[in-house]
């Protein structure tokens, strides 16, 4: 076990992310970059924000690291020894006030844009109208996941709660090269492996990736009142079980994609989502903040028994009941760490090969209630908090919730040219109809 402030191997998770990254450059040109967007109640001072947020960041040195490899070639994270560069802050004020949609558009904009180079891996957006502000932290998947980002911002804002300048980043990272007890990670990869053909025998149906050779992320955002969000829940509880709000709104979703495809003349008798699955020790707070602890449960369901809703979820309850029992979220993160050697394009190309480069229908994760528990940030109410994170291609969609302050947010990712606004506002009412709701006030 290594013990170092300058060096932490990458786990399995982690280079199934820097696998994924390398992907999205080579086919978007931007990496695997996501955004948490924070909306609040009255402008932030925009001087207060850089000097505080460059304050805290600069405590963390393994925001600046990057991938590099030892003599075992075990692909580790460098971290330097001093920060380097401020914080990228951009900041832009509009007159009068602006629509959702257009204040989205401006979001597409930064979660389009690559950092500056491979040490960079955090950048905000300040953005304020006549009425909102919004403040959104772009940030590379390959430092946080999703929850890791949100656990972030509540260490920054539990700094200002305490009147401290800024936290101790001075962290001694755990780490192992992993490069022992190989009978446990080859009987992990033949139970995968076992999973991997068991999916492959079913074509997965798929939208066609758009051939113009566009590679920005379009967004589309629905919301709902702490109302709405009550009512949703409470059927979630009473379709799919207590605490069964991710099997219900997946059922919810796939209903709708599979109306979609109802248009569509594309081949595959089912559909394939991978799920995002947290496996957080829960041990080491500050540790665990940084990089991936992200696994994935994968569900198929043929075509034909999308309609019935009831049959849905007790079939998507089953295959999740099946895999965590058989303890496959935890296989594959184990049986990921075999991979590390390979170099990063040809492990690309191997994960288009069991599908036939149809890697996925589209991709979900529900966040479920936020690590984001603050009311305030620098002193300003929370209204909503939302993610913005970019999608692999293929497939290219993806469907991404959260909950905060009792407000359920649902996002729509989804490469520009691969559905048409008419097509979004279709998902965007359908999914509305199917949570048994009207159109939004």
């Amino acid at each position: 076990m290594l013990l170092s402030k300058q060096k932490r191997y990458l786990s399995g998770s982690d280079w199934v992310i820097n696998t994924l990254d390398h992907l999205m450059k080579a086919t978007t040109g931007v990496g695997n970059l996501s955004q948490v967007v924070l909306l609040l109640d009255a402008p932030l001072d925009e001087s207060e924000v850089r000097n505080r947020l460059n304050a805290f960041v600069k405590q963390f040195l393994v925001l600046q690291g990057q991938v590099s490899r030892d003599l075992k070639l075990a692909p580790y994270w460098k971290i330097p020894a001093r920060p380097g560069r401020d914080i990228s802050l951009t900041v832009l004020n509009a007159e009068g006030l602006l629509s959702r949609e257009s204040i989205l558009a401006l979001f597409e904009k930064s979660a389009n844009t690559p950092f500056h180079d491979d040490k960079e891996h955090l950048a905000f957006h300040l953005f304020k109208d006549a009425e909102r502000c919004l403040l959104a932290m772009a940030f590379d998947h390959r430092i946080f996941d999703a929850r890791g980002a949100e656990l972030f911002l509540n260490l920054f804002q539990q700094n200002m709660n305490d009147g401290s300048p800024a936290a101790s980043g001075d962290i001694t990272f755990t780490s192992s090269a992993a490069l022992t007890q190989w009978s446990k990670k080859f009987l992990a990869g033949r139970t995968v492996n076992r999973r991997i053909i068991a999916l492959s025998k079913s074509s997965p149906r798929a939208l066609p990736i758009p051939r113009d050779g566009a590679a920005s992320q379009r967004y589309h955002l629905l919301s709902f009142d702490q109302q709405e969000t009550a009512h949703i829940y409470d059927r979630a509880y009473t379709e799919a079980g207590y605490l069964m709000e991710s099997p219900y709104l997946l059922s919810v979703i796939l209903q709708c994609v599979h109306e979609l495809f109802a248009t569509k003349q594309e081949d595959g008798s089912s559909y394939l989502i991978p799920v995002t699955t947290d496996l957080r020790p829960n041990k080491e707070p500050l540790q665990e903040m940084f990089f991936n602890y992200v696994s994935y449960l994968f569900y198929q369901v043929p075509a034909g028994e999308v309609a019935d809703r009831k049959g849905l979820i007790a079939l998507l309850k089953q295959q999740m009941y099946d895999q965590v029992k058989s303890g496959f979220p935890k296989d594959l993160a184990e049986a990921s760490l075999l991979t590390r050697i390979a170099p990063l394009p040809l492990l690309g190309k191997l994960l288009h090969l069991p599908m036939k480069g149809k890697m996925a229908t589209f991709a979900f994760s529900h966040l479920g209630k936020s690590s984001y528990q603050q009311p305030l940030f620098m002193g300003k109410k929370v209204l909503e908090l939302f993610h913005m994170p970019r999608v692999p291609v293929p497939p290219g969609l993806g469907f991404f919730s959260n909950y905060y302050n009792g407000r359920l947010n649902l996002v729509i990712s989804y490469l520009d040219g691969l559905l048409r606004d008419d097509e979004v506002q279709m998902l965007d009412r359908r999914i509305r109809e199917g949570f048994g709701l009207g159109r939004p006030s």
